[in-house]
């Protein structure tokens, strides 16, 4: 009796066990244990990261030391051109070119809001002034110019701003002499801007032609997700394509091709390795042997 009086005495939190203590054993009485909801500290987001490959939870500050790899799985995290120019730059100096030019509302397209109201609300949430950003700048000692896309703005879409963008980079690098890459992660054409969307293909692959007939080389390094108009055209015309590991590639989903024809796909459809597989990527790069690999092959071409 004497240890269950004991027990419950434990529980209130107090050392002896009387009538009032029995009663109510469920409350905390002791100073330092109690903590009203107000003075309750939340953690802040943004400090921590989960993988949505094999869970693993990680720090953000770890994630970004590991050049936003899983140290798990090494599943490739999702990242801007920020962080692409950071990664391949020499100590992450670099100018970023045609900022001025900014997307309009030529045809005053609405679906669910009008597309000027679109664009609006995204140029005052983030710096982005649209779906790829130009950034000219030295890897390993070697001038080299990159047009990075960035999914955050409206999905990485092609519109007419991206490829008035590559035209005039390609431009500088006739000029210059200097190699390019474009950094793909897209959903495909943007659909607001209807036909000026789709002859950017065109436009970009004609100019990509420039840059063969000058001999200045031209690399496609494809992401998770590179999709639609970009993999149908310039995503795909490079004197080297690569990719990074486990980077879903094509032109429609997955889902629209096993409804088309009527059949299961293979496992892996659609990744990066499995396209390397069946010859549509020269070879796959590791984002922490990206810039090695990039200064080889640029080195290479060179000579």
């Amino acid at each position: 009796m004497k240890q269950e009086e004991d027990f419950e005495a434990n529980l209130a939190g107090e050392d002896g066990a009387g009538e009032e203590t029995k009663r109510s054993w469920f409350k905390r009485i002791k100073k330092g244990i109690t903590t009203s909801t107000a003075e309750k500290k939340e953690t802040p987001e943004g400090l921590w990261s989960k993988c949505p490959e094999c869970g693993y939870i990680c720090t953000m500050t770890e994630l970004r030391e590991n050049l936003f790899v899983c140290p798990k799985c090494t599943h490739h995290h999702r990242i801007g051109s920020a962080e692409y120019f950071e990664i391949l730059f020499d100590d992450n100096k670099y100018e970023v070119l045609f900022e001025n030019i900014r997307s309009k509302d030529f045809l005053h397209f609405t679906d669910l809001k009008s597309y000027g109201k679109r664009l609006d609300e995204i140029w005052a949430k983030t710096d982005i002034t649209d779906s790829i950003r130009i950034g000219k700048g030295n890897l390993k000692g070697i001038p080299f110019m990159v047009g990075c896309m960035d999914f955050e703005f409206i999905g990485g879409s092609l519109g007419s701003v991206m490829g008035e963008r590559i035209a005039r980079a390609i431009d500088v690098c006739l000029e210059e002499k200097i190699p390019m890459m474009i950094i793909c992660k897209s959903g495909g054409a943007r659909m607001m801007e209807s036909a000026f969307s789709l002859m950017q293909l065109a436009k970009v692959s004609g100019k990509l032609s420039q840059l063969t007939d000058a001999k200045i080389p031209y690399i496609s390094l494809q992401t998770d997700p590179s999709f639609g108009g970009i993999s149908a055209s310039f995503g795909m015309l490079g004197d080297l394509n690569i990719a990074e590991p486990g980077a879903l590639i094509g032109f429609a989903g997955p889902r629209v091709i096993k409804e088309t024809i009527k059949k299961d796909l293979p496992e892996g459809f659609q990744r990066s390795e499995f396209l390397l597989e069946h010859g549509f990527l020269d070879f796959i790069v590791p984002r922490k042997e990206l810039k090695e690999k990039l200064a080889t092959v640029l080195s290479l071409f060179k000579n």
